[in-house]
This record gives C-alpha cells, structure tokens and sequence, in this order.
C-alpha cells in the first residue's frame, strides 16, 4: 500500500512504513491520517512494525502552516496528532523506530512511541524545542517525555528545550541505538524480525498495562492543557 505521504513494505511478519512528503515530514493532517492509515493497515497484516522517515529527515513536528493559522488550527492538529500518537504508543505489536534523521518537535514524540528506537549517527538534531520557539509544550509532549527520557534530562529536554546531536539523544534516552545513515532501516528491520518471534498476547497485554495511566492521563487532560495556551 501506497499513500502520497506514507507507504507501506512488507518484509515477511515485518511491515516497513516510510513517512515521506519530499520535505521534512512535516505533521500536517494528511500525514496524520496517512500514518493513522498505515498503522491499521500493519496491525491487520504483519507482526511487528518499523517506521521511517526520508534520508536525513525523520520528522519535523506539527505542521507550522496549521500551528500559525490561530489558536483554533492548532488546538485540532495537536489534538488529531495525540490520537495518532497515542495509537501509535498503544501499538499492540512491537514498534520500531528508524530514525533518519532530523527530528524536532513532534518529530521527537514520533521517536518517543517507539519500543525500540534505531538513530542515524551524523550531523543530526533530537529534541522538544518548543519552548524555544515561542510555544508552550503540551502535556501529550511532557508526559512522553517523563515515560521514556532519562528522569535526570527532563527538565533540559522540556523546559529548556535543549536539540540533542545523536550521541547526546541517545544517552538522554531518545534513542536506543545508534548506527551509520545507510545501515538504520536494515538494523530496524532486523530488530523488528526479533521482536515479532515475541508471543503476541503476552506483549501486547504488558504494554497495554505499562503505558495505560499515561495514555489515559494525555486523553483526560489535553483539551484542558490545550484550552490553558489561548492565542
């Protein structure tokens, strides 16, 4: 299956979706809803998942032509891309991460819904960089965060919105494993063969568990934290 945005490989129990809008993968909703699209599709047809994005350019966040068209506009993209999110996090079979490249913003919650999370070493940048930018990170942002970076770089990932190169993100807690540009979709690939030999009720139902408070915490409070930012 093919989208303009994301398609969709498989490989053997493994399906491969690649983000690529001949950009920087921007979040826009046509992304979200291809993506949404290509997570059911891996659900019904494969075992285990890997997401990628474009040579160099995993994701550049939420769409800025819709997060600059008012308060309204970016009230429906966050709260459309926190479904996709949040069912990508929820994700009953094993999600990995090749991450190409780039990825800011929602690009780095992209990478945070990963179970294992594959990193292109090179002149790349991770991070929230929100605040940075001018914008209040929403909870979705602060509570991924505080599920999967180290607790000790919370505060400078969020608050101070610190870009972390390969290395740093990876001991930060972005990432799991780092390798050369050319070898991150085969590696992803590989480790999502691993993963899909794990039995799939016991997986699905202790990750279920694991991530349940979180999710259901983003779902009960993003609306509010969302109505709080104004204009």
């Amino acid at each position: 299956m093919s989208t303009a945005l994301v398609s969709l490989e498989l490989h053997d129990d493994v399906a491969l979706l690649r983000m690529d809008d001949g950009k920087a993968n921007a979040l826009s909703p046509e992304m979200l809803d291809a993506l949404d699209a290509a997570l059911g599709r891996a659900e019904r047809e494969a075992k285990a998942v890997v997401l990628a994005g474009r040579p160099g350019r995993f994701c550049a966040g939420f769409d800025l032509r819709h997060m600059m068209a008012g308060p309204e506009s970016a009230r429906a993209l966050v709260t459309r891309g926190a479904d996709v999110l949040m069912r990508a996090y929820a994700h009953p079979q094993p999600l990995v991460i090749a991450c190409t490249g780039h990825a800011l913003a929602g690009g780095a919650l992209v990478v945070l819904t990963g179970d294992h999370r594959v990193g292109a070493a090179g002149e790349f940048k991770i991070g929230l960089n929100e605040v940075a930018i001018g914008m209040p990170l929403p909870i979705l942002a602060i509570e991924m965060a505080r599920d999967r970076l180290d607790p000790r770089k919370l505060t400078e990932a969020t608050l101070l919105a610190r870009q972390y190169a390969p290395e740093a993100a990876l001991a930060a807690g972005y990432l799991d494993e780092l390798v050369e540009p050319e070898r991150v979709v085969p590696r992803a690939l590989e480790e999502a063969k691993r993963l899909s030999t794990l039995g799939s009720f016991p997986f699905s139902a202790t990750k279920r568990a694991l991530r349940r408070d979180s999710i259901q915490h983003i779902r009960d409070t993003l609306a509010a934290n969302l109505a709080e930012f104004g204009g």
